[in-house]
Order: C-alpha cells, then structure tokens, then sequence
C-alpha cells in the first residue's frame, strides 16, 4: 500500500493477501490502518484470517532457509506501534479504560465534540480532548481553535528537567525533549496510557521513530519511482537503476519491477527485491565487504576492496540502497560490526569496539594499558599490515616510525591504532558510502538512534525461537533444573519480540540469528554456543560477554528481583554491563 495514498481510497486485500470478508485497508498520514465494514469501527493491527493452526511439530521440521528467516522479520516501526496500540486506541475505537461513557460516540456527540473526538479528564480535573483519527491531544475544545489555550503549567506543576513547551502556528501545543531531541503531542505531566508498563528505552525509541518520520526530509515526494531488474542481473541493474536517479526521484512512491513477471507492487515485491539485493551487495565475492572476525554473519566493509576499481562508487551505490530501505520503511539483510554503526552515528570508536574486530589485537592493547610496559616493549608510533603478499610499514602520525612508544603515550597509541584499524583504513568507503546515504537520510535526523536501534532500523526485528536458544545453551555453576534457569527461560518466553532482540544484542553484540538457528551461533574464537555462567552479587545486574555469547547470572532469590534486574540490565543501557 502506498505510504502516499489518499485515505478516501481503500482496498481488500494488501501485500499479505486478501482480507477477511468486510475489511479494508486504508493509508492516512503515511500511516497504514484497517477497516472494518461489518462493525464499523477501525483498527492499526492486519486482520487475520482464520486459518487452521499449524502444529509445532510442523514449524520445528520447516527448513530455515535466509527467506524463512526474512518472512519472519519484522520493521521496528511496526513492533513499536502494534504493541502500543492496546494501550492506546486506534481511530474510531473506543478505550474502555478512559474517563468517558462506554457509549463514547455518543457522548462525544452530546458534548459537541466532532466524531473520533473524546473528552478526557487529568487527575487534578482538567479536561482535554483526544483526537483519536490523528491520536494526539490538545488543551483546547474542538471548534475553539482559535482561542489561546490557558498555560497548564498553573494546574499540572512544572515540565520535567529538559522538556520545553511550544506553540504551532495553529496554536496547538507541542512539547520538546532537549535530552533525546524528540518532540510529541503528548503533555510528559499526564499520565499517558502509552506509557503505562512500557520500558523507557522502548518509549524512547517510539519517539525517536515519531520524530524520525515525521519530519519532512522523510515524507515521500508526488508520483511514483519505478526501479525494473533482471533477477539473473540484480546487482547489476539495480546499480544502473538506482545511480541514474536523483536523491528526490528516489524519494518518490518506489514501485519495483522484475523483468518478466507480471502484478502491482503493493510491498510485498520491494520487500523481496531489498532482501535479494542485500545478498549480492553484500557478498564477499565483491570484495566490498567481507565477514568479520568475531563471526561469520556480521559485516565490516572490506580494506582491501580497491581491487575493484570502480569500488568508491559501488560504495556510494550502497549508501544509497540502505538509505532507500530506511526511507521506505524496508530493512535489509545484513548486519555490521558494532563499530560500523557508530560511525555512522559519528561515535566515537573505542578499545571495546575492537575486540569484534581483531581479539587478538584486542588482547594485546589491552595487556599494554593494563602493565607498566616500561623496558617491556619496543614500538613505535607505525603499525604494519599485509597488501596482496607484501608487509607495508605505516605510520599512525606523522614521523610516527620514530616516536617510541612509552609508558606515558601507550594511552595515545593505543587509540591510534584502534582508530586506523577500525575507521581510517577504511575512510575512504565510508566516505563514499555516507555520500550515498545522506542524500536520502540527513545526518541531523540518523543521529537521534543509538547504535542498537539503528541496527535494528536498519536489519528490522527477528522472530526469536526460544525453544531452539535454549536447547543450544551450556551453563557454568548452573544446572538446567535449578530454579535460576528456570525463571530465566520463563521470563524471556514472556517478553515481547523487541525485547527478546534486546537481549540477544546484550548477549551476543547483534540481534541476527544464524540461518541455522542458535546451534550456528559463533564467538571471537570459533563456534560458541550461547552460555549462562553463575557469577556476580544478586544485587549486582547480569553482565555480558559478547565476544563469547556469556551472560554472568547472579544466583538470584526472587523471581520478581530477577525481572527487574534482567530487565534494567537489557533495556536501560547501551554498553554498559558489556564487556
């Protein structure tokens, strides 16, 4: 379904198949939203069709082929918004739990409210009115817009520390979080059902995605952008179809075409055309990037990948595809090193960031900062690395070949060589690779996401088999019957999908699963099973370990405590409790 299709105009069927007798699909505001006929009321979540359920004993023997496993993905906007919207009222759909009549439409009509409106009441009595077709709120009645609404801050006390209260030009307030760089309808002093028994980081990645696609760098443009491909030429005419176009053709409604094959693109063949395309670009037979050394499923971009000569502009060509994916609401198969989100970002790289890089080397800088090296090593400020056979002397500052390496510097040459061998070796791709990319998405607006969220943006959200993760797991100190293990398994079987790919990114340094499920699953050395070790103070928060897939689990003696400490471990932080 279009992003950009009138909400007048509906359809019985979408990129999944036909709908329920009765249904339709609509779009309004960019945002997709289904009708039904035979109650009249409408709803954000697809309607299933009542199939016959599928036995487990038939999922468990389906081949996980990389399409399985892409079908079974989900983009983040679509997480964050479908688990939100039992809290939060679709259009048209009446909230039980609210203030109002349960013959809500007709008490709105009594009130004078116009139809999807509804008054609701804070709890020190003010009213103020939801507008459940556009699901914001606002201090002023319908149809007395035009009167300045009475400052809240008297009733409801003082924004918290680093919110600010604006006026649009229609003086509708709005409301600016200067800590996340957000801005949302929602006043932060009410009590939001949205945010009742949701995890901060989830409320604040849902408004980092608010801001994110509200703004109008990411509206899509008038007409339609059509992109035709052999499927026997992918890479190659996808290159040739996408480079020929400018960054605003490209922003336009994209309607994919495989040569040869007849029907309208209503999602579902953009979908398969990102996915198909994420395999050729990212196939180390390009030479463009190659499989890290932490394993064999994250990417890094290829130093050596100037043995293809046209290799600047293959990166620029893929700077493009993934910006077009995130533009239009598509993810691709591939996940990178940790450290290549960050840059991305404009993070800074650090120590840490290595180690999914070269452990080795990882080890050894890390020995240096820890020991007095005085009289213990001889280096200097160079660092050497192998160029199709020949050893190559290069200097990590200038005249660096003759600065030693002392007990005083090590600090600074320990971040020069983690910073030319994580970023300056490869500048140039990257660079060719941001100008792609920012010319769909600006930098300003990519910068609002923290590198586990971006990777999530970018390679959407796996369906996680839990019964597969805990049949390849090993502990130490544990027993699979003691209760710690128990409640650990029943907790994560509890969690929704966002969450369980938070703990897998806690865990393992990346949310994508193996093709082969977990029994694939690799470490810094080798294959390495995912493992829970008995280890740390139950008042101290579970540790991990992502180059070895280890998680320290202190012995905990409450279920509930376990929770909470599992949970904050997982969801309150970026990097912390990870070593």
């Amino acid at each position: 379904m279009s992003a950009t299709m009138s909400a007048s105009v509906g359809r019985a069927e979408d990129e999944y198949g036909p709908l329920p007798s009765g249904w339709e699909v609509r779009t309004d505001m960019g945002r997709r939203y289904y009708v039904n006929h035979n109650n009249r009321t409408t709803t954000w979540n697809r309607p299933e069709t009542h199939a016959a359920p599928q036995s487990t004993l038939d999922v468990q023997q389906q081949p996980q082929t990389p399409a399985a496993q892409v079908n079974r993905r989900t983009l983040v906007d679509d997480v964050l918004e479908a688990n939100s919207s039992g809290q939060q009222p679709a259009p048209g759909i009446t909230n039980a739990t609210s203030n109002a009549s349960s013959s809500s439409a007709a008490t709105r009509n009594a009130n004078g409210l116009p139809p999807g409106w509804e008054e609701r009441f804070t709890p020190n009595g003010r009213p103020y009115y939801v507008d459940h077709n556009t699901r914001s709120t606002t201090w002023v009645k319908p149809g007395n817009s035009n009167k300045t609404p009475a400052t809240p801050g008297n009733s409801l006390g003082p924004l918290p520390a680093g919110w600010e209260m604006r006026l649009t030009s229609t003086a509708r307030i709005y409301f600016v979080d200067h800590t996340t760089k957000t801005t949302t309808w929602d006043d932060p002093r009410l009590p939001s059902t949205l945010d009742q028994s949701v995890p901060q980081y989830k409320r604040d990645f849902r408004r980092k995605l608010i801001y994110f696609r509200s703004q109008p760098a990411m509206r899509a443009q008038p007409s339609n952008c059509q992109i035709r491909v052999r499927r026997n030429h992918l890479f190659e005419d996808s290159y040739a179809e996408i480079m020929r176009q400018t960054p605003a053709e490209l922003k336009k409604r994209l309607m994919i075409k495989f040569d040869g094959e007849d029907g309208l693109d209503y999602g579902g063949v953009s979908r398969e055309f990102f996915f198909l395309l994420s395999h050729e670009m990212f196939n180390p037979f390009y030479c463009l990037f190659e499989y890290s050394a932490h394993d064999n499923y994250t990417l890094q971009i290829n130093p050596a990948s100037a043995v293809n000569p046209e290799h600047l502009t293959y990166f620029k060509f893929i700077g493009r595809c993934m910006g077009l994916a995130i533009f239009h609401r598509r993810f691709l198969d591939a996940y990178f090193i940790v450290s290549f989100y960050k840059m991305v970002l404009k993070k800074r790289i650090t120590l840490a960031d290595l180690e999914s890089v070269d452990v080795e080397l990882y080890r050894g800088l890390k020995w240096m900062l820890d020991n007095d090296i005085t009289d213990v090593l001889d280096e200097t400020f160079s660092t050497t690395e192998e160029r199709f056979g020949e050893i190559v002397i290069i200097a990590l500052c200038p005249n660096g070949s003759e600065i030693p390496v002392t007990e005083e510097n090590k600090a600074d040459y320990v971040n020069a060589v983690v910073n030319h061998r994580i970023s300056k070796r490869v500048k140039d791709q990257f660079d060719a690779f941001m100008s792609g990319f920012n010319e769909l998405i600006p930098q300003d607006l990519i910068m609002v996401f923290d590198e586990r969220e971006l990777e999530l943006l970018i390679g959407g959200m796996s369906e996680i088999d839990v019964d597969d993760w805990n049949k390849f797991t090993d502990y130490r100190g544990y027993e699979v019957g003691d209760k710690v293990i128990q409640w650990f398994w029943k907790i994560l079987r509890g969690w929704p999908p966002e969450k369980k790919s938070r703990l897998l990114q806690f865990a393992t340094g990346t949310s994508r699963i193996p093709v082969n499920g977990f029994k694939d699953l690799q470490g810094s050395d080798g294959p390495r099973r995912f493992t829970i070790e008995k280890s740390g103070d139950p008042s101290q928060l579970p540790k991990s370990h992502t180059c070895f897939n280890r998680i320290d689990l202190p012995p905990y003696t409450d279920y509930d405590i376990m929770e909470y400490k599992l949970s904050l471990a997982v969801e309150e932080t970026v990097g912390f409790g990870q070593e």
